[in-house]
Order: structure tokens, then C-alpha cells, then sequence
């Protein structure tokens, strides 16, 4: 149906009206990205030179994303145009463009693009494409997404290993510094270079700095105490008997694998046991048990036993006396028990249970209770980051093992702080030794690097290609790295600064601005602290925003923790982590934990990253071809 003339022209001029409106909201919305770059030019002074239009286009992203974009979405949307929701790596110029649309629509005169720094959608997806391949290498040839593995300890011993990884899709071996030292560190590193040359597969090293990590201290060794028990069917009934090996005091026991406990006795009496004899003895409880001595192996004995016993330093073994004749008893032979390996007291914790978290670096112990169970003093642990004492305040949150403990402050002291449990399972929680502590309230003053970092930092320079920097808050603790990699020679390192605390979160804009200032950068999304001390409702937007804001600054992002983990540790994946190995493509470089199944689960995610690339190109839907 044809409308009248005079109804076609009225919608034209509403049309042109509502072109004219958008038009001046777009020229406002680029006068203020204008000016938020004008205002950072102290800023961009600072920034190294190949990364200059990048930080431009951070600030142009930070203050477009500074309002609520989405009513004006809906009008660029409406009129068929860009929406700005892929404008991340080149924001100034997508808006340019709309505004020409526009300009040409309305038949106005054209205005050349304002600014020096303005970046083309070819160019900025280039810059992040360029600093990709500074950072981590050449991409392979069937993959843009490069796959990072933390290596083992047993790749020092194992060079087949680091080489069948190398072949099953390792671009990047990860050699994590808070464990092992420069020797194995040395023996890893030739292993890697041995297996690229062999393979021909180039392979990026990261030293990954521990960083000042929270984590509870020791616990205090209680008594040595063993236990075994029987082995049962489903219907408990006896199914095989408890197997002990007796061994000579002060040596090793050779068959400890295969035992279920290990008596170490004196070499004397054990050299009197026969096969066939009987030991009997009352455990730690006062319950009567037998031992039936079975073989001779080695220099000591496998005895068995039918029933559970806890035994303990000192207990006394009898060998039951035989009848030698019709008249006489063969004298009883008696042996006690000599030392057993002490194990670390066991500190359970349960909601409305109070923690002292200490300074001083004494071994936790558990609650102390009085005869009648009425508590004398509350379960203690140290922290070896004295800094939290001054910072920690009434009412903050405190999270230990991943959050599976969680308790509030509730007074803070000089040498303690007094924590009440609020977040533990019905049954209660152990709290082990060398677990991460978590304040993610609190405001923390303390240096980005440890005494200890900066002791490798010399063996870094020297073998590494990236350092990564653990546990960054500010700016400050990547300016300070940046120092002491300076000091050594070290420009030609890349740095990763890793993501894992609620303050580097929110502080992210000025620590990419900060680490802009060095020629090769990446960022990695730990997501597994994150999630602990933002919340686990909130990880996936904060995952989002990480992409967001280094796609802007064209910064590559390492997406870390937990990639396909069920698969690497137990030799199958779970769905959901299958979802998210897929949603990783998105960022510039996956990084797998150790485990068991690594080779598997390297082979998984390589297949995984290639299909998914042809679906996916960071926020972009791609349309390849169906077949249906």
C-alpha cells in the first residue's frame, strides 16, 4: 500500500529530526572523549612509544564506559548503525565513523577525524595482534589462541614429558617460583630448549614470581599416633586383615607403600620372630589386639591384624608364649614400641567459632577446652605477612582455602587478629597448614615484591622470556618491577601482571596504565582468587571486564585457573569446564595446571581452541559455513 506524498515526507523530516539529535549526542560523546585524552597527557607522556595510541584508546574507552551506553545503543541500533558494542580496540574511531554516516545523511559538510591517536578497526585489532606475538611468540599455524602449561617438578626428571607436551600443543611452559629452586629451575628450562629444537616447536618460558601470597603458617605437631584398620566388604565383613610391617628402629621402612601401617621395633627382639607367631598388646585405647607374624622379608617382618588399633610411642608387644613341652612354657618376649612420625595437630573449625590470627610465627594449635569442654583459649595460626596486623580493620571479611573457611574480624591487636567463623560446612572444616588467606576488604600496604623475588629476579633475566608478578594491588608494584628489571638489563623480558585480588581489580585501569609504560605486557585473569574474594556470582562480568579493558589498552589477556582441570588431574572433563576451555578462545592465551592427564588435556583444548576460532573472534559472532 502506497502512503500519501505529504505522510512519506513527514516521516523523512522525523527521520532526518532524529538523525540531527543522535548526530549531536554522538559529536558530545566525542568531545568528551577528547577531552578525557587531553586530560591524560601527563599520563600518555609516561607511556613507551609503541603503546602511546593504545593507552589513547584505553582512556577513550574508559570514559565512553564511564556512562550508561545503552539508551544511545538502542538509537544507533534503530537507525541501523554500529552499536559501539565491539568498539573495545578501536573506540575514537568507530564513533568517527557513525558521525561521517550521519554527517553524510544529513548532508552536511564532513569533518576530518580530530585526532592524531585515532586508531582504524584494522589497526587496532593489529597493535593487539602485534603485541600478541611479542609477548607469547609466532602463534602455530592452525590456532590463534596460544596454550600455556605450568610444568611439574618432575620435569626435571622427565625430558619424554616436557617433549610429548611440546607435540600435543604447548606454545608457552609456565615455571611457577614459589616452589622448588634456581637448580631444578635450570634442569627445566634445558629440558625445554632441548625438546624445541627436536620438535621444532618454538616455546615461550614465564618465571612466575610468588609475590607476597597470604597463606597460614605452620600447625603444631601433635603426638605420633598411627592407625589401621581392616580391609571390609560392602556388608562389613572381613575382607582382607590389616597388613603391618615391623621394621628395626632408626631405618627405613622399605615396604612402606604397600603396608598400612609401619612399627619400628627393636632389631633384637624382631630377629627372634618366627612366621606363625602371635604378638599381642593393648592399643592407645586400652583395646586388647593380636598380631599374626606372616613372612620374613628383608630385615623385618609382615605381621596382620583383624581388628582396628591406634597405636602410639611405648606400647608394649608380647609375643604369646608357646607350650615347648608337656612341662614348660617358652618365656614371653616383650618389646615396646619406638618413635612414630608426628603429624600436625588438627585445627577444626565450625560457624561461631573464634581464630586468633597471629604474628608472631608459633605453630597453630587447635582450641584449647578445660575438663568440662568449656573453652580456655581459641584456636591459634600464624600469617607471615606482617603488613595485614597495621591494615585489617573490625568488620572486615577473612577467607582461608579458597573460601571454604570465611570469618569476620572482629578486634584487630598488634600482634592478633580475634576472627569469628561465619562460613564453614555443617560438619566443620579443617584448616591445614600453607593455605591462602584472603582479606578481600581490606586495603593492603605492602610491597609488590618479596626479598625472596627479588632474589630470582637475576636468574629471570637471564633465562626467562616473561616474568610474571603475583598478588599486584597498584600501580606502584609494577613500577617497582619494572625498576629492578631496569637495574639488570632485563627490557627484554615481557611482564604478565596476574589479576587475582578485589584491589588489582579494581584498581586495573591505572595498573594497565602503569604497565603500558614497558615494550611487552600481557595480563593474566586468575579467576580462581578473584572469584574467592569478589564472589563467585560476580566472576563472570569481572571476567568480561578483564577481556574489555586489555582489549582497549591491546594488551593480551591469559585466561587462567581451573582450564579443563578434571580432565588433567582425573582423566575426564566435566561439561561445564568443556563450556568454558570453549568461551577461553576469546582471549589471547589459555593457561592448563599441571596434572596426571596434562597431555590429554592439552590435546582436548588445542582441538577445542581451533574449532571455536572459526565460531569466535573476541566478541564478534564469525558465520562459517553450517553443515546441516
Amino acid at each position: 500500500m502506497n502512503l500519501p506524498r505529504q505522510t512519506r515526507r513527514a516521516a523523512g523530516q522525523e527521520k532526518l529530526k532524529a538523525y540531527a539529535a543522535l548526530l549531536q549526542e554522538l559529536e558530545a560523546l566525542q568531545q568528551e572523549l577528547i577531552s578525557a585524552e587531553n586530560g591524560s597527557a601527563e599520563i600518555l607522556s609516561a607511556i613507551d612509544a609503541r603503546h602511546k595510541a593504545s593507552a589513547a584508546n584505553l582512556i577513550h574507552y574508559l570514559a565512553l564506559r564511564r556512562r550508561d551506553v545503552r539508551p544511545l545503543q538502542k538509537k544507533l541500533a534503530a537507525a541501523g548503525l554500529s552499536s559501539l558494542g565491539r568498539a573495545e580496540a578501536h573506540v575514537l574511531s568507530n564513533l568517527n565513523a557513525i558521525i561521517v554516516l550521519l554527517q553524510h545523511a544529513l548532508r552536511k559538510r564532513v569533518q576530518e577525524a580530530p585526532m592524531d591517536l585515532t586508531l582504524p578497526p584494522v589497526s587496532g585489532a593489529g597493535l593487539l595482534e602485534s603485541n600478541t606475538n611479542n609477548l607469547l611468540g609466532a602463534p602455530p599455524a592452525n590456532r590463534r589462541v596460544r596454550i600455556m602449561v605450568t610444568l611439574p617438578t618432575e620435569a626435571v626428571s622427565n625430558y619424554p614429558l616436557i617433549k610429548e607436551m611440546l607435540l600435543a600443543g604447548m606454545d608457552c611452559a609456565r615455571i611457577n617460583c614459589a616452589h622448588d629452586n634456581e637448580a631444578i629451575w635450570s634442569r627445566m628450562i634445558a629440558h625445554i630448549k632441548q625438546a624445541a629444537r627436536e620438535t621444532g616447536r618454538p616455546c615461550q618460558i614465564l618465571m612466575d614470581l610468588a609475590g607476597p601470597k597470604l597463606r597460614t603458617g605452620e600447625i603444631a605437631l601433635g603426638p605420633g599416633v598411627i592407625k589401621w584398620r581392616p580391609h571390609r566388604d560392602v556388608y562389613g565383613n572381613l575382607a582382607a586383615p590389616a597388613r603391618i610391617w615391623l621394621h628395626p628402629e632408626n631405618s627405613s621402612p622399605a615396604f612402606s607403600v604397600q603396608a598400612d601401617a609401619c612399627l619400628p621395633v627393636k632389631r633384637d627382639w624382631l630377629q627372634q620372630l618366627k612366621p606363625g607367631d602371635k604378638v599381642e598388646f593393648a592399643d592407645a585405647r586400652g583395646a586388647s589386639r593380636t598380631l599374626r607374624i606372616v613372612e620374613q622379608a628383608g630385615d623385618g617382618y609382615w605381621a596382620e591384624c583383624n581388628k582396628t588399633a591406634y597405636l602410639k610411642p611405648g606400647i608394649q608387644l608380647n609375643v604369646v608364649a608357646k607350650k615347648v613341652s608337656s612341662k614348660k612354657l617358652q618365656a614371653v618376649r616383650a618389646c615396646e614400641i619406638g618413635a612414630l612420625p608426628r603429624i600436625p595437630e588438627v585445627i577444626r573449625l565450625q560457624r561461631g567459632d573464634h581464630l586468633l590470627l597471629t604474628r608472631e610465627l608459633n605453630p597453630g594449635r587447635p582450641a584449647q577446652l578445660d575438663a568440662d569442654g568449656h573453652l580456655l583459649y581459641p584456636a591459634s595460626i600464624a600469617c607471615p605477612i606482617p603488613e595485614i596486623f597495621s591494615c585489617a580493620q573490625p568488620g572486615e571479611r577473612v577467607l582461608f582455602d579458597d573460601g571454604r573457611i570465611g570469618g569476620v574480624i572482629r578486634r584487630v591487636n598488634t600482634d592478633h587478629l580475634l576472627i569469628e567463623i561465619i562460613q564453614a560446612s555443617d560438619a566443620g572444616e579443617k584448616l591445614l597448614a600453607d593455605k591462602g588467606i584472603n582479606l578481600p576488604d581490606t586495603r593492603l600496604e605492602m610491597a609488590g615484591l618479596t626479598a625472596r623475588d627479588v632474589g630470582h629476579l637475576a636468574f629471570v633475566v637471564k633465562h626467562a622470556d616473561i616474568v610474571g608478578l603475583s598478588f599486584v594491588h597498584y600501580p606502584a608494584d609494577i613500577a617497582l618491577l619494572q625498576s629492578h628489571l631496569t637495574q639488570l638489563g632485563g627490557q627484554h623480558l615481557g611482564i604478565v601482571i596476574k589479576i587475582e585480588t578485589r584491589t588489582a581489580f579494581e584498581q586495573l585501569p591505572g595498573l594497565l596504565l602503569m604497565l603500558l609504560r614497558w615494550p611487552s605486557v600481557g595480563v593474566m585473569s586468575a579467576r580462581g582468587d578473584l572469584a574467592v574474594e569478589c564472589g563467585y556470582e560476580r566472576l563472570a562480568e569481572i571476567q568480561e571486564e578483564i577481556l574489555w579493558l586489555s582489549e582497549a589498552a591491546h594488551v593480551p589477556v591469559i585466561w587462567a585457573t581451573q582450564v579443563l582441570e578434571t580432565l588433567a588431574k582425573r582423566g575426564n572433563p566435566s561439561r561445564a569446564e568443556v563450556t568454558d576451555a570453549a568461551m577461553s578462545e576469546r582471549a589471547e592465551c589459555v593457561m592448563l595446571n599441571k596434572g596426571p592427564h596434562i597431555i590429554r588435556a592439552i590435546e582436548m583444548l588445542d582441538n577445542i581452541l581451533q574449532r571455536m576460532q572459526a565460531h569466535q573472534q573476541k566478541k564478534s559472532a564469525l558465520l562459517r559455513q553450517l553443515h546441516w
